[in-house]
Formats: structure tokens, sequence, C-alpha cells
């Protein structure tokens, strides 16, 4: 990686990290008097408040950091990839009733366990196209990644933590195989396609085997970009979640500093 490409990281991530300390102080402390604010509005839960006042506020404000931070994350590697590749957040195209009738009966397998998830369960969609029944269709994505040195176009479903629920993971992979087939119509082409499942972090452990059940039922290994694999492609280097994790320790301390400041003004006697 060219030296400048990580000082432009860096300078994204410090960016990034410092805005957003000073938004997250700025909102929730001139909320403070406001009863409908996001810490206020969840603080007079009686079986938490019961706990004590102390309890009842991080709760609170952890579930508005865990959130905000997400978002901070999701548009932090947005801005990075940009560094790298033409980014979009949506695919339009036609798409045919064979594609996605061949689609809902590959996700019905998963669904029964009646098939494992493979890439090569979709390689071959472009084909079955047909003109007499193809309607034109807007999907929104995650990211659409595309690397003009390679060719190679990334259709990316980002969930920051890696949770996917029951009811959320079939219309996922849904919409990431429907994406794919409308990618592949209007290149005409599926060999430089990618679909990927991505965590910004791993809720086992850096370095290991991610085996989230519902994940993994409907998601092949080969999509899987868990964490270090993720900030590497959108950094295209194979440090790049070093230097993003290294340069977000660096500025940590201006969110410890709001952190603190919120802390003062919330539970102050």
């Amino acid at each position: 990686m060219q030296v400048d490409n990580e000082k432009a990281i860096r300078s994204i991530v410090s960016s990034a990290v410092k805005s957003f300390a000073s938004g997250f102080s700025t909102r929730h402390l001139s909320e403070v008097d406001n009863p409908d604010g996001v810490i206020n509005s969840k603080i007079h839960n009686v079986f938490i408040s019961i706990l004590g006042d102390e309890i009842a506020y991080f709760s609170a404000l952890s579930r508005s950091l865990d959130s905000s931070l997400g978002n901070m994350l999701e548009n932090m590697a947005i801005d990075i990839a940009k560094l790298h590749y033409e980014v979009s957040q949506s695919v339009t195209g036609f798409i045919s009733k064979e594609q996605t009738e061949y689609i809902a009966d590959i996700l019905e397998e998963y669904k029964r366990h009646v098939r494992k998830p493979s890439i090569d369960d979709y390689r071959g969609l472009s084909e079955k196209f047909s003109v007499s029944s193809q309607i034109n269709k807007r999907h929104d994505s995650d990211y659409y990644l595309f690397d003009k040195e390679s060719g190679l176009h990334y259709l990316i479903e980002l969930k920051i933590g890696g949770d996917l629920d029951n009811k959320k993971a079939r219309s996922e992979k849904e919409a990431l195989l429907e994406q794919y087939c409308i990618l592949a119509n209007n290149l005409q082409s599926e060999d430089k396609i990618k679909v990927c499942f991505a965590t910004a972090y791993n809720r086992y452990g850096e370095g290991k085997p991610w085996k989230q059940g519902r994940v993994l039922q409907f998601f092949a290994n080969e999509e899987l970009l868990i964490s270090s694999d993720f900030w590497n492609l959108v950094c295209k280097s194979s440090d790049g979640y070093n230097i993003v994790l290294d340069e977000y320790k660096r500025n940590a301390h201006y969110i410890i500093s709001a952190l603190s400041d919120i802390k003062d003004v919330y539970l102050s006697e």
C-alpha cells in the first residue's frame, strides 16, 4: 500500500471519530432537559430504574452509543472505499420472473436445510433471463463497489456486528441475489461479480471462526467478509484493518471525553 493511501485512510478515520464524538456529545447534552431525548425517553423503564440511576443511565446510553457508532463505521467505510472504488448504494436494471423464481427455490432449500449455501448455486442465473417476463427493478445496497483496475463488482451486505435475525436472513440474501441478477443482466456476464456478507468486527474474537448459524444457513464461507477481511477489502490493502484500528485507537480519547461530559451532566447530583 502506498504511504499516501495510508495517510488518506488515517485522515478519514481521524476525522470520522472526531466528528462522531462532537456530534454525539452535542446531541445528548442538548437533550438533558428534554423528556423525549434519546436517554431521557429510555431511563423511565421502572424495571431498570429500580436498579439505580447509574444502571438506568448506562443502559440507555449504551444502546444509543452502539447504534450511533455503527452508523459512523458504515459511513467511514464508504468514505474509505471511495479512495479505491467507484461506490454506489443501489443497483437498477431488469430481472425476469424465471430468475426470481429460481432464487426463491434456492432460498427455500436453504431454509429447509436441504442445501448448503455455495456460490455455485447461483452461477448461471443470467442464462435464465427472459425478455418476455422482465421487469425494471431498483435495489438499495449497503455497498456496491466497482474496482476499475480488476473489473470486479462487489455487492456487500454489511451488518456491523454480524447479527442477522430469523426474519431478515432470507430477505437479505434474496436482495443480494436479485442485485446479482440485475447486475449480471446489465453486464451480460457473471464472471466478475461477488456477493458478500460483511461485518465490521468479529463477535467471536478476531481471527476466530465465524459460527452464527443464521448467517451460515444462507451464506457460503466464500461470501463472508468478517472483520479484517472487510476492512482489508474496503482499504484495498492487506494491512487495512490494522491501519483503521490503530488510527481509531489514537483518536478514541475524543469519544471517551465526550462520554465523560455526558455522564457528568446526566448523573450530576
